[in-house]
């Protein structure tokens, strides 16, 4: 399988994943694959329902949120997810999603957002945080369970 994406520096945020490929709106970027499931929330896990957090394989875990994304999630068959182009990604864009498109509420991330977009919140939040907008606008790229929770709470 070819490498469409790779770890390098990220100005200001350590680490990041940059494409490889040009991605058009739809195209998968990342597969994910649950590495393991975890008996708590810490930074790098990924919610996949209320009470339930996992680690993803690879280098999903790498991917650093935006309040502007270019990626979102889908929830493929193993119920994993996966990182889904929600704009153009050219060679050499970093790929990034908002952090609040998987987790409800973030309880292990600094509160100062340090994105960079001209659309930055100001603070990395969870979905629950999220004015109605922003959730009508991620509705098709965020974890089904987030939208059952709103519901539920």
């Amino acid at each position: 399988m070819v490498n469409k994406v790779e770890l390098r520096d990220s100005s200001e945020k350590g680490e990041g994943i940059f494409a490889l490929n040009f991605f058009n709106v739809g195209e998968i970027v990342m597969v994910g694959k649950i590495e393991s499931l975890l008996n708590e929330n810490h930074s790098h896990a990924s919610q996949i329902g209320e009470n339930k957090h996992v680690l993803h394989a690879g280098l999903i875990t790498k991917v650093n949120h935006s309040c502007n994304p270019n990626c979102g999630i889908r929830v493929n068959e193993t119920g994993a997810h996966d990182f889904v182009a929600i704009k153009t990604i050219n060679i050499n864009d970093e790929i990034n999603f908002d952090y609040a498109m998987r987790n409800y509420i973030i309880d292990f991330f600094p509160k100062k957002c340090m994105c960079g977009s001209n659309e930055c919140r100001g603070e990395i939040t969870g979905w629950k945080n999220l004015n109605i907008s922003k959730k009508q606008e991620y509705e098709n790229y965020a974890a089904p369970y987030l939208l059952e929770l709103d519901a539920k709470y």
